[in-house]
Parts: structure tokens; sequence; C-alpha cells
């Protein structure tokens, strides 16, 4: 059978709901407390509520900078992205978040979300009460692990594009970072469309969009992959994968 294309779901990528006992399949805190010894049933009794929320559609905002801060989320279906606009008036895209992947942890630090969450297509999410999943870290240790785990890991995605990198190797550590996290959730890892437009990967990636074009052109004519309007397949991994190396350092 071969991997679903993102971001078509099938029973193998799209979360189900769980049930008393076992966890939602896009838990981003299962495995951690499994780790502990702890069920969904255990944790119940601790009043760990998990509020499943959506569909937001296209253009639907999540939060926005500076709302109250009370919850984290993880993506259950879609993309979502986080911006900010600055005082000029210009966007900035830090990120993009797909199934399994968490948003909204940079609001711990003042008690507001510093950034907007904005669906890129139809999205489902796990809300997770923040001062609820505090009280069950300070009695986890395996849990506020992950969470530490979690804050680490955006903040190394977010380090990764300020080096001095060349527009091959931005694209490039791009296109093989959003294959392995795709990969990770049951997608196919060679084939998938970008649900994001190509001005907010430029944004992204801190280039203009007419070189995020002229990129992906090169990279078509060279063998490293296919393109059709959205939807991409990677033909020439490995050199992808040492175009992206010095930037993903993996």
């Amino acid at each position: 059978m071969k991997p679903t294309v993102f971001p078509r779901q099938d029973g193998r990528t799209l979360a189900d709901d769980g049930d008393r006992l076992n966890f939602c399949s896009t838990c981003a805190f299962s495995q951690a407390c499994l780790d502990e010894g702890m069920d969904k049933g255990g944790l119940h009794d601790l009043h760990m509520l998990v509020e499943h929320v959506g569909p937001f559609h296209a253009g639907d905002h999540i939060f926005r900078e500076g709302d109250p801060f009370e919850a984290i989320a993880a993506v259950r279906a879609g993309t979502v992205k986080t911006y900010v606009i600055d005082r000029d008036g210009r966007e900035h895209v830090l990120g993009f978040h797909l199934p399994g992947e968490v948003i909204g942890l940079d609001g711990i630090d003042g008690d507001r979300y510093p950034c907007n969450a904005v669906a890129l297509d139809t999205v489902m999410l796990c809300r997770f009460s923040f001062p609820k999943i505090s009280v069950l870290a300070a009695q986890l240790p395996g849990l506020q692990r992950h969470l530490f785990r979690l804050l680490s890991r955006d903040i190394g995605r977010a380090a990764l594009l300020a080096g001095d990198w060349t527009a091959d190797q931005r694209m490039a550590a791009f296109l093989i970072g959003l294959s392995r996290r795709l990969a990770a959730r049951g997608f196919s890892p060679s084939r998938f469309q970008l649900t994001m437009a190509r001005t907010d990967i430029a944004n992204y990636l801190r280039l203009a969009p007419e070189t995020v074009s002229r990129v992906l052109r090169r990279f078509q004519q060279d063998g490293l992959l296919q393109v059709d309007r959205r939807e991409l397949e990677l033909i020439g991994r490995e050199r992808l994968e040492a175009l992206a190396e010095p930037v993903l350092r993996v």
C-alpha cells in the first residue's frame, strides 16, 4: 500500500478520537504519560481534559498576538502558520505546523500569545488547558521533560535559518525537513503538497518569492524534484540531503 500524499488523509494518518483508556493517535503527550505508567484512564482521575476543536478553515485564526494565553494545542489534521506583523505592517512567517505538532508553547512566558496562528487548510486541533497540564507535569517528570523537548525543538527550528546559507541550501533544508516531519506522521516522504503559498515559503526562508520559484525550477531541471503546481516529488533525495546537511546538521 502506497503512503498517503499529504494533505490527503486516510485511516493511517487521520487522528482517531481514542477512547476511555487509549490516547488519540496524534496526542502530543501520550508517550510521555505512558512512560510514566499512566494511561488515559489514570489521567481522567487528575482532570486532565483535552478538548477537540475545529474545524478551522483556510484563513481562520486560532489565536492572535496579544490574546490571553490559556492553552496549547496539538494539530490533529491540516497545517497551521504562525506569524507576526511588524510596526510597518510587514508580515514575518515564523513556522508551519503539521499534524502531531504543537502550537502555542511560546505563550508560556508573558501569559499572552506573542504571535498569530492561522489555518492554511482545514485544521482540527486537540486543545490542552495549560494550567491543568502544568499541574500534571509537576507530578509526572516524564511529561515535564517532554514539554522541555517540544520547546527545544521549536527554538532549534527557529535558529536553523539564522545562518548565512545559500538559497539552494535553505530550500533543500525546508523540503527535507518537511519530508521528515510528514514521514513521522505516516505520510509519504517523497510526494506531498505544499499547503502554504510560495510567498509564505519565501518569507519563512528569508528569500524573495522570485528566488523560491527560480530555485524550484532549477531543482526540477537538475533532476532533484518534480513540480506539478503545489505537488512535489523528491526524486534526487541524496543530493537534496547533501545540500540540506549544513543547515539541518543531521
